[in-house]
């Protein structure tokens, strides 16, 4: 008899199949050659103001060099245990660079443990200079490993400042207005796995919890198993469904601060009940440790008063992760 792997989800779990009209899946060749960025600046606009998700096409990252990136992130994953622990996270400080273990990290700590594994680089660093600034592992039996996915984060790093270009210009501010706030930019380059589940599936253990995401600006590689639920502004749960050859693209606290709740830094999270490993690349980008983020006067009115104080970026983001890895409860 073969194995069943359908898996069964807690009601409150399930997410709505929709063809995902909130979400609009955006052309963002006129942003990058700029013929039209005024349109595709406008189209930014209301997916960020209404589902704080798109999917972008046409972004100048070719499909063969992302599916060589996925290839060596499956054989990273499928190396030994021993050989991965090596590199854990936790050997880098507060720099966060290497290897989370399942349920090594927890986004939803108060309702659910993770079921995902994850290696974390960015910036090279020569050697520890604080948090998020530091010296990546790298995996030894994979020499090809580190070219394919600093090359994946150096490529992540220009696309996601032209699209900061779009966000700036959909805010009635100019294109450069996020240079001044990204001279030595915080970034992370992350591998995700995702085993499948089976059997009755609840809260309490699923790929990873619901979260918003910490920074600036978050750019998702995903394969062709889906797992992805996005919360539409009913509250309920709808399947963000890869769709090849684009990213999906969503914005993070930061952003949501500085728009002062004019663009939503939407709640997410991944149920993976395929049967199916997965795998994903999620690139995040923020701004320099110390750039500050406070509303802007022209998202602030009678109707939608100031609803933030002013943050630096790298304190609130810290703080998050701290909130998510024992390594870093002593340094908190």
């Amino acid at each position: 008899m073969e194995p069943d792997f359908t898996a069964q989800l807690d009601d409150k779990l399930r997410a709505r199949r929709e063809s995902f009209d909130k979400i609009p899946v955006i052309d963002i060749a006129p942003l990058l050659d700029g013929t039209d960025k005024l349109k595709v600046a406008r189209e930014i606009r209301w997916a960020l103001s209404n589902a704080g998700f798109m999917y972008v096409k046409n972004h100048g990252i070719a499909q063969t060099f992302v599916d060589q990136v996925f290839d060596v992130t499956r054989r990273f994953f499928e190396l030994p245990m021993t050989t991965k622990m090596a590199l854990h996270v936790s050997n880098s400080d507060v720099a966060l660079r290497g290897y989370i273990e399942p349920f090594g990290e927890n986004t939803d700590p108060g309702k659910t443990k993770d079921l995902k594994e994850c290696f974390d680089l960015g910036p090279e660093r020569a050697a520890l200079e604080g948090p998020f600034f530091g010296p990546n592992q790298w995996p030894s039996p994979l020499p090809e490993f580190q070219d394919l996915t600093y090359t994946y984060h150096q490529k992540m790093v220009t696309l996601s400042k032209q699209l900061l270009q779009g966000i700036a210009l959909s805010l009635d501010l100019p294109e450069t207005h996020f240079e001044s706030l990204m001279q030595d930019p915080i970034s992370i380059q992350r591998l995700l796995h995702y085993p499948p589940q089976n059997g009755m599936i609840d809260e309490k253990i699923i790929g990873i919890g619901a979260h918003t995401d910490y920074g600036n600006l978050t750019i998702l590689a995903q394969d062709d198993v889906g797992g992805l639920q996005v919360m539409n502004r009913e509250g309920n749960w709808i399947e963000g469904t890869p769709i090849p050859g684009t990213f999906v693209i969503n914005i993070g606290d930061l952003i949501q601060r500085l728009t002062n709740d004019v663009y939503l830094a939407n709640l997410h999270r991944v149920i993976n009940a395929t049967g199916r490993e997965r795998y994903s690349i999620p690139f995040f980008i923020d701004a320099d440790y110390d750039a500050t983020f406070s509303p802007l006067e022209s998202c602030i009115s009678e109707t939608n008063p100031r609803r933030y104080e002013a943050v630096t970026c790298g304190a609130h983001k810290f703080g998050r992760f701290a909130a998510s890895y024992q390594h870093l409860k002593k340094a908190s």
